[in-house]
């Protein structure tokens, strides 16, 4: 425990060194300043509650069926939702579907013990992967049972080393495991866990919800208009470079491309038009005019991207030269094949669909030859679109699974 404390105030350190240089770490810093105090005066009395807790937006994004259909069963709680991270609670700070969000307060035995106390949820979700030892503790500590969800383990965690016993005991105090496949299963299984549930992955069921809900963006069909449309989503500099790179090599004004940015402000903004020698607009600026002839739209409004990739042909993930690649079954709901870099292997789907040919890994020496074999190819491309389509509606009903569970450890508030 000692270390644990040790490495968590390091962490918090270095944040807040980092806050003056870093918009992300000011936020961070700035988003917990008098949170103690903020949360007590928010939370109003009388009140049953749910606590859910994502550590970012792409957590939200999976546990977010799960939040919805906790809103309609248990009408008489309030729900809780908190982020770890600002690229979260900045983007959904004012989700309807939740009573309260707020940032995380940071994990002490004096946070974690004044947050419990406050919020007293009558039970909690965790999504994916979120193991803060005080706020466990302090949860076991007043029989409050942790749920869990869309978890996924890797053999190579600490939780599986020998000299992992100190992260045995936080996972023993969590109530079900429902994970995403039985490779997380078994490894539960291996260190004495049995309260656990291979119910799949519930970032199926939002993208699903997503393409079933998707409604025209305007100028997008007119961008369009019958081209080869490649989305780019969650783009970072190596990847631009990598697309400028291939505009510059081909003479095509049937091949289009939408770029969505991973990080949207002025300065990358203006980089990446800059990138570009074919004619580029930013989607702020668009009008039936600069949309006319253009080649490359810029979009600079967070939370469209989702929306987007039913405008392609195909489409490329971000990420995959770096830490690793974004959602690609936000591409792969709406049928098309789906382009990435080679950092992968951790992403179960990613694997699932280069095993069935829809999903494309590549080098940047690749990226060229891929795009055009696909462009030219448009059997194969239908093909393909229509593997990738199937692979998410074949993983559909994950959060059926978990709130069946769910209903049954809770019914005395559960209205189906």
């Amino acid at each position: 425990m000692l270390l644990y404390n040790l490495f968590t105030r390091l962490y918090y350190l270095l944040i807040a060194l980092a806050s003056p240089f870093n918009p992300k770490a000011k936020l961070w810093i700035n988003g917990r300043k008098n949170l103690i105090k903020h949360i007590r005066i928010s939370l109003k009395n009388g009140e049953e509650r749910i606590w859910i807790h994502c550590s970012s937006l792409g957590e939200f994004e999976q546990g977010r069926p799960i939040i919805e259909r906790l809103k309609i069963a248990y009408p008489n709680h309030k729900i809780v939702l908190t982020f770890f991270s600002p690229s979260g609670y900045e983007i959904r700070k004012n989700y309807k579907e939740a009573d309260y969000v707020f940032y995380l307060p940071a994990d002490t035995p004096r946070n974690a013990k004044a947050f419990i106390s406050m919020v007293k949820p009558s039970f909690v979700i965790f999504v994916k992967y979120e193991f803060w030892m005080h706020y466990i503790n302090q949860l076991e500590a007043h029989n409050i049972p942790l749920y869990l969800v869309s978890a996924i383990f890797r053999k190579e965690q600490l939780f599986f080393k020998w000299y992992g016993s100190f992260y045995h005991k936080i996972l023993h105090k969590i109530s079900w495991f429902f994970v995403q496949n039985e490779e997380s299963n078994a490894l539960l299984f291996s260190i004495g866990l049995t309260n656990n549930i291979v119910s799949g992955d519930t970032r199926f069921d939002r993208v699903a919800a997503i393409a079933e809900a998707a409604k025209d963006i305007p100028y997008l069909d007119s961008f369009c208009n019958d081209s080869f449309v490649i989305v780019a989503g969650s783009t970072y500099k190596t990847d631009i470079e990598i697309i400028a790179s291939f505009l510059k090599g081909i003479n095509d004004t049937n091949i289009k491309f939408i770029i969505a940015p991973h990080e949207i402000n002025e300065v990358e903004l203006q980089e990446i038009i800059n990138s570009f020698p074919k004619n580029t607009v930013r989607y702020s600026l668009v009008n039936k005019d600069t949309i006319k002839d253009a080649q490359v739209l810029i979009i600079d409004s967070i939370g469209m991207l989702a929306q987007l990739y039913r405008y392609g042909s195909i489409a490329y993930v971000g990420g995959g030269f770096g830490k690793g690649i974004h959602n690609i079954l936000e591409a792969a709901t709406f049928g098309m094949p789906v382009i990435f870099g080679p950092n992968f292997n951790r992403f179960n789907e990613a694997k699932e669909l280069v095993r069935l040919g829809c999903g494309i890994s590549v080098s940047p020496d690749e990226f060229n030859s891929v795009i055009m074999e696909l462009y030219a190819n448009e059997m194969k491309r239908k093909d393909l679109a229509l593997i990738s389509e199937n692979y998410v509606k074949q993983n559909e009903g994950a959060t059926d699974k978990i709130m069946t569970k769910i209903f049954a450890l809770h019914p005395q508030k559960s209205k189906i």
